[in-house]
């Protein structure tokens, strides 16, 4: 019997068990299983494959996506690119990095944003590793961005910033939250936008994928913005993986 699963913490907010499982019943794939690791630190990691040696696979979440790589025996090229890995492909008891979200956020923007002309500048609300690979993604669209974080740095804007400057959000027609906020169950909370700035030009894509319309959607829905939420995304990145897994 093989096995998958995901590692990360808490695992509560998660439907990939639930998603490969399906998956699984639906191809009548009777030598899989897929489980949940939500392990507290990440350097828990090596035990975990220790006492589970028929794994052949893992997915990565929140907060490990970049933690994971220094306990990796190798990198694929476009995850060492983006910075962030969210599957890992164990052979021969070496684990392999792999980024399948650049794929899920592509392919989900690309068909969602459809014949429209693509922005010509977004802002990525977060700085996790989930939003290495939405950089990597507009880098190929030629779509600039700026980063947007509570912490100041040099090449972030702060939200406040958002807030004393009208043009940030005017000049940026695409919006992606790559934060946890608005994930259940804490549903009331959203990015702290000027949200009355938003008009109906605006793209809204919140990496959240439960609830299906989060806060931040709603917000963008009263002031008649396009929305889309990360469950297309979800799917595409778990099918990426499932390839690299039977490769």
């Amino acid at each position: 019997m093989r096995k998958f699963g995901l590692i990360g913490y808490p695992l509560s907010h998660s439907f990939s068990k639930k998603y490969f499982t399906k998956k699984f019943e639906d191809h009548g794939i009777t030598d899989a299983s897929y489980d949940l690791f939500p392990i507290q630190l990440i350097d828990d990691l090596p035990k975990l494959i220790l006492d589970n040696s028929e794994l052949n696979g893992l997915n990565v979440t929140i907060p490990y996506k970049e933690q994971v790589i220094p306990l990796l025996d190798g990198l694929d090229p476009a995850a060492e690119r983006i910075g962030a890995v969210n599957t890992i492909k164990i052979a021969d008891g070496k684990l392999y990095g792999y980024n399948t979200d650049y794929h899920g956020f592509k392919d989900s923007l690309v068909k969602w944003i459809g014949p429209n002309t693509h922005p010509e500048k977004a802002l990525i609300l977060g700085t996790g590793g989930a939003s290495k690979a939405v950089k990597a993604v507009l880098d190929d669209l030629n779509i600039r961005y700026q980063l947007v974080s509570r912490i100041p740095s040099d090449d972030c804007l702060t939200y406040d910033d958002l807030s004393s400057s009208p043009n940030h959000l005017l000049s940026s027609s695409l919006i992606i939250n790559t934060t946890p906020l608005g994930m259940s169950p804490d549903i009331e909370s959203a990015p702290d936008l000027p949200y009355d700035q938003l008009t109906e030009s605006h793209f809204l894509f919140d990496l959240v994928y439960n609830p299906l319309i989060t806060s931040f959607m709603e917000k963008g829905i009263e002031k008649k913005c396009w929305v889309k939420n990360g469950l297309e995304m979800l799917h595409g990145q778990a099918e990426k993986a499932w390839e690299i897994w039977n490769q």
